[in-house]
C-alpha cells in the first residue's frame, strides 16, 4: 500500500505525539501558563500502537514519536519496542528536550529507536533557563552524553534560532556539536500559537544563520536527506558532523512534503501551517475492531492536504494551535 494526496506527493512520514505534556515551557513553543488535556482524552498507548501498525500497513517507513515531552509519557520504552518491531518499518526516531536521556538513552537504543535528535537553544545556563523557562542546562547536556554514547545510529541537536535571544550563539553551539560529534540543526521559529509577544520581533531566517556559520567555516553543499525538511551542509574542515537548516518562513519546503501529523488527542493534522484535521480518536473508538473505515477516512482526507503552509516572512500567528500541542 502507498499513501498519495490530491497534490501527487507520496507520504511515507508519520510525526505521532505521544503527550501534549513538557517538563520545560519553551518560549517559543507554549504560553508561561498552559492548560493541558484531561487524560480522558489522549490516546492510549494501544491506541497509539494501533495507529503505528495502520500507517505501516498504508506505505509509511518513518515514524517519529514527539510530544509535549515524549519521554515524560510513562510506558514509552514500550511503546518503542512494539513499534520499532513494526514489519515494514524503516526506521523509528524521536525527539526529545534531553531532560530524560541521562537514564533513558540506552533502553530506547535498545528498544530499537534510531536516530534521536535533542533541543539545545543556549549553551549558557542563565540563558538556557530563561528560554525553557525551567530548564537545566547540565541535565540536558549530560542527556546528550548519553545519547551519544547509546548506540543510536545517529544524534542531532536543534536550535530555534531567536534573535535578542541566542543568535549570537550560533557559532558557539556549531563548535559544541563538532566537539560531541554530532549534527546540529537551525530551525526559523514558527508561528504556532499566542506566546505573549511579537514572533517578529526575534525571528531570524535561515540565510542569516548560515552567513555567520560561513564567517568560521568552508560550508560544502550536500543533497543528504534525513527524510525530513532541513537542508544540509557539511564542513570542510570537520566532515563528521553535518549542519542543517529548516526553514519553515524563508524557503517553503511544501511542494515535497512527505509527512503527516497525529496530536495525541487523535487528531490527522494534514499539514502543520493549517487547521485542517482529521478526529481520528473518534474512528478509534467507534471501530475498535475494524481498521477499515479508519483506512478509507485516511485516503479520503490525503486528497485535500494543502498544497502549503501560509507562514509569512515575520513569522506572525496565523494558527493558534500551540507546538507542543501540534506534535513538536
Amino acid at each position: 500500500m502507498s499513501l498519495v494526496d490530491g497534490l501527487g506527493r507520496s507520504i511515507d512520514y508519520l510525526r505521532l505525539s505521544v503527550t501534549d505534556r513538557c517538563d520545560f515551557r519553551c518560549v517559543y513553543c507554549m504560553a508561561k501558563t498552559m492548560t493541558f488535556l484531561p487524560r480522558q482524552q489522549v490516546l492510549s498507548l494501544q491506541e497509539l500502537e494501533r495507529l503505528a501498525r495502520l500507517f505501516v500497513g498504508q506505505g509509511v517507513r518513518k515514524i517519529r514519536l514527539t510530544g509535549g515531552e515524549p519521554l515524560i509519557r510513562p510506558g514509552i520504552v514500550g511503546l518503542c519496542r512494539t513499534i520499532a518491531a513494526l514489519p515494514g518499518l524503516r526506521e523509528l526516531v524521536m525527539t526529545s528536550n534531553g531532560s530524560q536521556l541521562a537514564r533513558l538513552a540506552q533502553p530506547l537504543a535498545a528498544a530499537g529507536v534510531k536516530r534521536m535528535n535533542i533541543s539545545l537553544d543556549s549553551l549558557d545556563p542563565v540563558r538556557f533557563r530563561a528560554i525553557t523557562r525551567n530548564g537545566d542546562l547540565r541535565q540536558v547536556q549530560e542527556g546528550i552524553e548519553a545519547a551519544r554514547d547509546a548506540g543510536f545510529e545517529r544524534v542531532k541537536l536543534n536550535c530555534v534560532v531567536m534573535k535578542g535571544r541566542n543568535f549570537d550563539e550560533v557559532p558557539a553551539l556549531v563548535r559544541y556539536a563538532i566537539e560531541q560529534g554530532i549534527d546540529i540543526s537551525f530551525i526559523e521559529e514558527m508561528p504556532l500559537g499566542d506566546v505573549g509577544r511579537s514572533r517578529g520581533e526575534t525571528f531570524c531566517a535561515s540565510d542569516e544563520v548560515r552567513e555567520v556559520i560561513a564567517r568560521e567555516h568552508l560550508l560544502l553543499d550536500t543533497a543528504e536527506s534525513s527524510g525530513g525538511p532541513a537542508r544540509y551542509v557539511r564542513l570542510a574542515r570537520y566532515p563528521d558532523t553535518r549542519i542543517g537548516f529548516i526553514s519553515p518562513n524563508s524557503q517553503s519546503f511544501c511542494g515535497s512534503c512527505n509527512r503527516l501529523r497525529m496530536t495525541v488527542e487523535g487528531r490527522l493534522l494534514l499539514c502543520l501551517g493549517q487547521d485542517d484535521a482529521l478526529d481520528f480518536r473518534e474512528l478509534l473508538r467507534r471501530s475498535p475492531l475494524d481498521d477499515r473505515p479508519l483506512v478509507e477516512a485516511l485516503h479520503r482526507a490525503l486528497r485535500g492536504k494543502p498544497a502549503r503552509h501560509d507562514f509569512s516572512g515575520a513569522g506572525e500567528v496565523q494558527v493558534v494551535r500551540f507546538m507542543s500541542m501540534s506534535g513538536g
